[in-house]
C-alpha cells in the first residue's frame, strides 16, 4: 500500500502570460522570513547592524544563492553536457539549481559585504547562518508540492507514488529534508546563536548541521540518474557535503580554542 500523491496544481493562479508558481511563492517565504529575522536581529545588535546593511547583505545573498546555485548545478551535476554545449549554463528556464552552489555563492557574497561594510567575514557567516534553514524548509516544500527530487523505492506505509517516477512507491525525501534541514536545523541554529559564543561557530554549526542531515537522507534520496552512485553507495550530495561537516567542525574547534572572548547577537 502507498499514499496517492495530492493533485496540486504547481501554479497557483495564472493573469495573462505571468503565472504565480508554488515553487517561486515558497522562495518568496524564505526571503521573507529571512529579511524579517535579520531585522530583528539588527534591532538587538547594538547599533553594529543597520537596517541598510540588512537589505544590501541579503541582496548580496540573493544573488549569491542564483548564481553561484545555477552555476553549481551545471558544473557539479551536469559538467559533460556543459562540455558539449556551454550555453547550457544560461538556459536557466530549463531548471536546475545546486544548494552547494548556491552556498558557495553565499560565502562569496559575505566575503565580497564583509569587504564592502569593512566588517568580520566569520561575524557575518554567523549573522546569515540562522537566516538559510527557513528557506532550505520553503523550497523542499515547493519541490514535494512540483513531484521532484523524489526518493528511493521503499514500502514503508508513509510512501508516495509520484507521478513521473513510476508505478513504485517512494520515500517522500523532500519532506524528510523540510523536515530536518528546515525545522530541525533551524531550530538548532537559532538557539545557538542565542547563546554566548565564539565568532564562526554560527555558520560552523549549520555547516555540520547541514551536512549531515543531507547526508543522511541522500540514502532515501533517488540520486541523479546519469549520476548514479559512486563506488555503488555514495551520491553526488554525500560528496559535496563531507566538506561542509568538515570545515564546520574546523570553525567550531578553532573558534573554541582561540577566542577568549565570546559575542552574542
Amino acid at each position: 500500500m502507498a499514499l496517492a500523491f495530492p493533485q496540486i496544481d504547481p501554479i497557483i493562479f495564472e493573469i495573462g502570460p505571468l503565472a504565480v508558481r508554488w515553487y517561486g511563492l515558497m522562495y518568496l517565504v524564505g526571503f521573507a522570513a529571512a529579511l524579517f529575522l535579520a531585522n530583528k536581529a539588527a534591532e538587538k545588535s547594538q547599533n553594529e547592524w543597520t537596517k541598510e546593511q540588512v537589505s544590501d547583505l541579503l541582496f548580496f545573498g540573493f544573488l549569491g544563492v542564483i548564481l553561484g546555485g545555477r552555476i553549481g548545478y551545471v558544473l557539479f551535476y551536469q559538467f559533460e553536457y556543459f562540455l558539449q554545449e556551454p550555453l547550457y549554463l544560461l538556459k536557466v528556464w530549463e531548471g536546475g539549481m545546486s544548494f552547494h552552489g548556491g552556498l558557495l555563492g553565499v560565502i562569496t557574497a559575505i566575503y565580497i559585504f564583509a569587504r564592502k561594510e569593512k566588517k568580520r567575514f566569520l561575524e557575518i557567516g554567523d549573522f546569515v547562518a540562522p537566516l538559510i534553514p527557513i528557506g532550505l524548509g520553503a523550497g523542499r516544500l515547493g519541490n514535494f508540492i512540483n513531484a521532484e527530487l523524489w526518493g528511493r523505492t521503499t514500502d514503508v506505509p508513509w510512501a508516495f507514488i509520484f507521478p513521473g517516477a513510476g508505478p513504485l512507491p517512494r520515500h517522500p525525501s523532500q519532506l524528510y529534508e523540510f523536515l530536518l534541514e528546515g525545522v530541525v536545523l533551524f531550530i538548532i541554529v537559532y538557539l545557538f546563536a542565542k547563546k554566548d559564543r565564539p565568532a564562526g561557530t554560527v555558520g560552523g554549526l549549520f555547516l555540520v548541521g547541514y551536512g549531515s542531515f543531507r547526508f543522511i537522507i541522500e540514502f532515501f534520496r533517488e540520486p541523479d540518474a546519469h549520476l548514479g552512485l559512486f563506488s555503488g553507495w555514495v551520491s553526488m550530495g554525500q560528496l559535496l557535503s563531507l566538506p561542509m561537516v568538515i570545515v564546520g567542525l574546523a570553525l567550531i574547534i578553532n573558534g573554541y580554542r582561540n577566542s577568549n572572548k565570546p559575542v552574542s547577537v
